[in-house]
């Protein structure tokens, strides 16, 4: 089984996000099952020494910003083949792989990842440059949805395709007369294609033209073909249901556990998870400048701060959660209003509140190991990983009930409790209201230590594995192998 796998990031070469995590997790997995896999990324600055990429073929100059070049490595800790795609007018820029340094969106980012979708679609074809050629290409997010649009546009012999959604609300839009400008057929441009309200949706084309739509959570498969979820492609989601399938993501235990992790002052395992949560509390309390307080609930935040995070709701609910005497460190970045909200709270209460504007891995391991609660009140979360890391470091999540969240975290409910199955704290309304009590609920909790040692055990103890995963991609995979034999162009010509 061979697999093209193709992400506009992959840690621990890119992370933005969790598709990064999911990225780089997913391939050592399937490889471990059996599948032959290459991987396909953008070549940013930095990825090509880190991998010792050399190149392998030349695309040409598609779209008039200079060649494709196609650079060959191996992935940092998997070894994996690993394939860059080089463009230095597109990729080769300081700031983040869709953002400048100031947060606003490349402007050019349409041409970047139509290019990234595109040289994917190329090198899955019997007439690659290169020898080898996919039974699946599998993509991942707007970023390259435009691959399964020109498979189709082309016609002729192509691998089955697999499109991942992770997050339904980024949807990669662009005016409408950019079709030409990438040699995509008019015929495309419909209400049935990637035509969205007069615009062109990457993310549309992506679900409108793959064999396969998978998402990260059951949970999330069945709302994004709701309103409230969908964004307004729930019809087009509801249509495509039999298509559509829900894959929890997994968690890479090599890198998140508290057991082996090197970022951590003190390592630990669920024996000695007093001791060692005590420990990594006081480094990381000295570390961010609160008061060393072993006795006080410590809340750790480890997000992008946005709306869609629940990131309103924190401030929210901040006043009560100080005057219940709690601490907060929070990590992140995102909307400048609520970072500048965070930084100032920060500033008025630094007994209370630690605030680290941006991203660090080795912190975010960090939070996980000293924080008592992970407080994570998104309005939508697709799967989420961050609570399932904080479920493996003993660092019970508050969650809202929803996608992920929803399919991974136990309410410590009475019958719960009872029965030895909590893992952690459920709110079901989106309300500061419901999140303050979900919080104040985790709280008692903590000042109950034999109860609160009871859930972090059944928390620990949860094993969300990637390995699990990969085996209903690769039956997903082998439902598309009698795929590829030919189809109808049309109308885009050749590559």
């Amino acid at each position: 089984m061979r697999v093209l796998f193709t992400s506009p990031e992959i840690f621990p070469l890119v992370k933005t996000g969790g598709l990064g995590d999911v990225a780089g997790a997913l391939p050592p997995a399937l490889h471990r099952a059996g599948a032959e896999m290459r991987l396909l990324m953008p070549a940013y600055p930095g990825v090509e020494t880190l991998t010792e990429a050399k190149p392998v073929a030349n695309l040409g100059d598609p779209f008039g910003r200079g060649d494709a070049v196609v650079l060959e490595g191996r992935m940092p800790q998997s070894d994996l083949t690993l394939w860059l795609l080089d463009c230095p007018a597109l990729f080769h820029r300081d700031g983040g792989p869709y953002q400048d340094g100031a947060g606003q969106d490349w402007p050019d980012n349409d041409l970047r990842f139509a290019l990234l979708g595109w040289t994917a679609a190329r090198l899955s074809r019997g007439d690659s440059p290169l020898p080898w050629q996919p039974h699946v290409l599998h993509a991942h997010d707007w970023q390259t949805g435009l691959a399964a649009a020109y498979l189709r546009a082309w016609g002729g012999a192509r691998p089955g395709v697999v499109f991942t959604i992770h997050n339904m609300a980024y949807q990669g839009l662009f005016a409408a007369d950019l079709v030409p400008r990438l040699n995509l057929p008019w015929s495309l441009h419909t209400m049935d294609g990637f035509e969205f309200w007069g615009r062109m949706s990457y993310l549309k084309a992506g679900l409108a033209f793959s064999d396969k739509l998978t998402t990260v959570s059951p949970t999330y498969a069945k709302e994004i073909q709701t309103p409230a979820y969908g964004f307004g492609m729930e019809g087009l989601l509801s249509y495509r249901a039999k298509d559509l399938s829900g894959i929890l993501n997994g968690a890479d235990y090599g890198v998140w556990d508290p057991a082996g992790d090197s970022h951590l002052a003190c390592r630990y395992g669920a024996d000695d998870v007093v001791r060692g949560k005590a420990a990594n509390k006081a480094a990381l309390q000295a570390e961010l400048g609160l008061p060393a307080a072993p006795s006080v609930p410590l809340c750790v935040v480890i997000s992008r701060l946005n709306d869609q995070k629940g990131m309103d709701l924190l401030l929210a609910i901040m006043p009560a959660l100080l005057e219940q005497g709690a601490q907060l460190a929070l990590l992140g970045t995102g909307e400048h209003a609520i970072e500048a909200a965070m930084q100032a709270l920060a500033k008025a209460r630094p007994d209370q509140v630690a605030v680290r504007i941006g991203y660090s891995e080795g912190m975010a391991h960090r939070l996980q190991a000293g924080g008592d609660i992970l407080l994570m009140p998104s309005r939508f979360e697709p799967c989420g990983l961050t609570q399932i890391y904080a479920l493996r470091y003993g660092t019970l999540p508050v969650v809202s009930f929803t996608g992920g969240l929803a399919d991974t975290v136990v309410d410590a409910s009475y019958a719960t409790l009872l029965h030895g199955k909590a893992t952690g704290f459920v709110f079901q309304q989106c309300t500061p209201s419901a999140f303050q009590w979900c919080v104040e609920r985790a709280i008692g909790m903590y000042r109950r230590p034999e109860q609160w040692r009871d859930i972090q055990a059944n928390a620990m103890r949860q094993a969300f594995s990637w390995d699990q995963a990969a085996g209903r991609y690769l039956d997903l995979y082998r439902s598309l192998l009698s795929i590829g034999e030919g189809g109808k162009a049309e109308g885009g010509g050749q590559p």
